[in-house]
């Protein structure tokens, strides 16, 4: 599995740094190409020569060589097919979460485009402490990978969690990520999903509209992670400021009605409907032809109800049809998302919260339960949409 596999470690201080030697050991030994980068406090623990020898590659601590030439972080960045920090220490989690960069590694690692996994050491009160954990939820937050922690006795003669894990374990993590990354795209790859993003907007007037926050991120994070898993991605999008990349197929519109018309006109041939879009509810009954003048008499605007695009997509869904439909609740949270889940006839959906800190519009991170038909319920911590758009085909996958 890790054979012909780019693979960049890190160390940082600790003195788990011993346990690195056999990991690249075992890595080397299964054909993987390894390139190491220390810290200058993880060279107090092993020799970079040890680690030279066994990755059979120079080891690279500083950003200049010695003959004036430097080591370019962001090819290094570029080369890895994954990137592996162990042992990670408190100072460096902390550094990390916090996009600080005072050493190669940092430099490294915010320039990575490749999954980042951190096997953490310290000791116990180290590892409790609310710094620390709140650390890690930030780096979860962008996508990276924790690998658990061990227990037993520590350094400073504790028992508890905080050892590194062993090379093993550090291995197996790696396999059954690549394990679980190469079935997803297998069972995605040439499937035909319909992703539906973004506000729309009812025209008031020629200058004036209803709408509201959505920013589409949530739609476009799910429209990439599907398309680099293989699918065929059909991406129906509101008014936005987004990139969104070659290979998706836009269809963009700005009313309700508008993406009613594509969401009919491309859900027949879909075999997973995702309906992520801040559809408005209500439209003006009547659109004012010329920009309406301001008086001194309030205005009245009457509103008539839109049509109900993921209900008619439920009636229309066919045996073997994935749908699933989002909720945003600020009251009864719960029993709403349930109701629309049996009303519109899902496989599962997806409930955003607006009471968390750093979820719902706008954001770059999202909260999230997901309610299936079958009953069962599962909560996310907070993570970024990356992520979010991650567990979310997790729970599709699972469906295939």
């Amino acid at each position: 599995m890790l054979k012909g596999k780019k693979i960049l470690i890190g160390l940082c201080g600790s003195i788990a740094a011993y346990k690195t030697a056999f990991l690249i050991r075992t890595l080397v030994k299964q054909e993987a190409e390894v390139r190491v980068i220390m810290t200058a406090s993880a060279t107090e623990f092993i020799t970079p020569l040890t680690l030279s020898t066994l990755s059979k590659n120079p080891v690279l601590q500083e950003f200049k060589k010695e003959r004036g030439e430097w080591n370019n972080h962001v090819e290094l960045g570029l080369w890895a097919d994954l990137m592996l920090i162990a042992p990670t220490s408190a100072n460096t989690i902390a550094k990390l979460a916090n996009g600080l960069c005072d050493n190669l590694l940092c430099a490294v690692y915010l320039s990575a485009k490749c999954p980042v996994f951190f096997a953490p050491a310290m000791d116990l009160d180290m590892w409790k402490h609310p710094a620390t954990q709140s650390n890690i939820q930030t780096l979860k937050s962008y996508g990276d990978q924790i690998i658990p922690v061990e227990k037993g006795e520590l350094a400073s003669g504790l028992e508890g969690e905080g050892r590194m894990a062993e090379p093993e374990n550090i291995v197996a993590f790696l396999e059954n990520h690549l394990t679980a990354k190469k079935k997803s795209k297998t069972a995605l790859s040439g499937k035909n999903v319909l992703i539906t993003a973004g506000p729309t907007q009812e025209a008031i007037d020629p200058v004036r509209y209803i709408s509201n926050h959505s920013s589409g991120k949530m739609g476009l994070a799910l429209a990439q992670a599907l398309q680099k898993k293989g699918a065929e991605v059909h991406l129906i999008i509101g008014p936005h400021n987004l990139e969104i990349p070659e290979g998706i197929k836009v269809y963009p519109v700005t009313s309700t009605i508008e993406m009613l018309e594509q969401a009919n006109a491309l859900f027949e041939k879909c075999t997973i409907g995702i309906f992520a879009a801040a559809v408005s509810d209500y439209r003006p009954a009547n659109v004012s032809s010329e920009k309406i003048k301001k008086s001194d008499k309030n205005l009245q605007i009457e509103l008539t109800k839109n049509p109900d695009i993921l209900k008619q997509m439920g009636k229309k869904k066919k045996a073997g049809q994935i749908l699933v439909g989002f909720a945003l609740e600020t009251n009864n949270a719960e029993s709403n998302a349930l109701k629309k889940l049996k009303e519109k006839n899902l496989d599962f959906i997806v409930l955003n919260s607006l009471s968390e800190k750093g979820a719902g519009f706008a954001f770059d991170t999202n909260k999230i339960s997901i309610f299936s038909k079958n009953g069962s319920k599962e909560d996310f911590p907070l993570k970024s949409k990356d992520e979010v758009a991650n567990d979310i085909i997790s729970a599709i996958l699972k469906l295939i």
